[in-house]
């Protein structure tokens, strides 16, 4: 089948049914492309493709079993490369970890391998998965960053080169490289993906996310993964979500939005700001108000400080043997983050924790009137240049409050960068947010 690596997960797991494709045709697919553009992206940080393949030969053998088989068998995965694989190095994205070689999968890769899929490789990550960029470039100019820190997954991705593939969050590493890139990105409520197996950055903000190229394919994926382990100790035994099932019922009443500029909207570029009018306008023609301008209470002025105070102080506690042995090593960046959060006292540090739970009081009452927050993934399209991977301040409050938030790349500057439009919802609202995305994609399209 020509161009299989540009079908969605959807659309080639139903050719991989019917016998129309095999996983080895899909995976040789996504190895010619990776041929042809990773010169110039750079998504990759370890590729193996014998390997890949021997994978894929024998999806497709016990395909031909007869026995029961996986939601993504035979389909290639990209795994960000702070997430232990058996079969493949994990090195964070630092010469700290060069070499390093898991003995064991992380939790998520176990569930991918259960379902079937195949590793394809690591896609690279910033240094140690905060700031200092890493080689990849943006698929639509590469003179242009990915965003960070899953830089490797969301290029991946974009530029055909696999079809689904996992990154993580921490403040803002899912949905600003999905927007800049221009795919799909989901990053779920806190700790519905176990992070067992996954490098600590910060245990009460780290998030597992996807990136596909369809809002069903990040659905297919995130079934997946959102199972209950008990080894990442802020997971809770409940039931998965059923997102892919809940996703496809219809709405009972049409969606009410709220859209949120939060307290960086005078940051925000005129292009995306242009880009929201336009939809707000177009979505709320006529007598029909879908979506009403909701400004946050004052109290959120004080979140960001918040979140750096975690963030940071949790840095200098989890790198605190990288510090000591390879600060030489880092970038100066990462460094100075590091001695900030060693200077944090105790007291603040669990003043910031506790303040979340007024922040998500106050989201709660939005969502009780509301049935998802619309907002901007990101300030703008993304910068040019590859020293910085962008402003993730348009994502601080979901991650550092838990709620579910997905990038849909709706919008795009007059040079055709992308920019995301994010939906975000109560937390624990997974399934219901697809759905209700899903409507919006719809309603537009109409």
């Amino acid at each position: 089948m020509n161009n299989a690596n540009l079908l969605s997960a959807v659309d080639a797991r139903e050719a991989l049914e019917q016998g129309i494709l095999t996983s080895q045709e899909l995976v040789q697919a996504c190895f010619e492309r990776i041929e042809e553009v990773e010169e110039s992206i750079g998504a990759w940080a370890h590729l193996d493709r014998e390997r890949a393949l021997a994978q894929a030969r024998q999806a497709d053998n016990f395909r031909r079993s007869g026995l029961a088989i996986g939601a993504l068998h035979g389909l290639p995965v990209g795994i960000k490369d702070i997430i232990d694989t058996e079969d493949y190095p994990t090195e964070r994205g630092s010469v700290l970890y060069q070499g390093r070689t898991p003995a064991t999968d992380a939790t998520l890769v176990s569930l991918l391998r259960e379902a079937g899929a195949i590793i394809l490789g690591k896609t690279v990550t910033t240094e140690l998965a905060v700031y200092s960029p890493g080689k990849t470039r943006n698929p639509h100019n590469t003179e242009h960053t990915p965003g960070g820190s899953s830089s490797g997954s969301a290029a991946a991705v974009a530029a055909g080169m696999v079809t689904l593939a996992v990154g993580t969050q921490t403040n803002g590493s899912v949905i600003r490289p999905a927007s800049y890139c221009g795919v799909y990105g989901f990053k779920p409520s806190f700790a519905r993906i176990s992070r067992h197996g996954v490098m600590t950055q910060s245990t009460p903000l780290d998030t597992i996310g996807v990136f596909a190229r369809s809002l069903a394919d990040l659905a297919l994926i995130a079934d997946v993964l959102m199972r209950y382990d008990g080894q990442d100790s802020s997971m809770k035994p409940v039931a998965p979500p059923c997102i892919s099932r809940i996703m496809a019922e219809e709405v009972p009443l049409d969606p009410h939005f709220a859209f949120v500029r939060t307290p960086m909207w005078e940051q925000v570029e005129l292009s995306a700001k242009d880009g929201f009018r336009e939809l707000i306008d177009s979505v709320n023609e006529g007598d029909k108000k879908i979506i009403d301008i909701v400004d946050l209470p004052a109290e959120f002025d004080g979140l960001y400080k918040d979140h750096q105070n975690i963030m940071e102080a949790d840095l200098a506690l989890n790198y605190a043997r990288e510090y000591r042995d390879g600060k030489s090593q880092m970038s100066a960046e990462l460094r100075e983050m590091i001695e900030r959060g060693q200077k944090i006292q105790a007291a603040e540090y669990n003043s910031s924790l506790e303040n979340i739970n007024e922040y998500s009081e106050l989201l709660e009452e939005i969502f009780d009137e509301y049935d998802a927050i619309l907002t901007p993934s990101t300030l703008g399209p993304a910068p040019v240049g590859l020293e910085y991977t962008g402003s993730p301040v348009m994502n601080t409050i979901w991650t550092l409050c838990g709620n579910p938030a997905i990038n849909i790349p709706l919008l795009q500057n007059e040079d055709g960068l992308p920019v995301g439009v994010q939906v975000v919802a109560a937390k624990g609202d997974d399934a219901r947010l697809f759905r209700t995305s899903r409507w919006l994609l719809e309603y537009l399209n109409d």
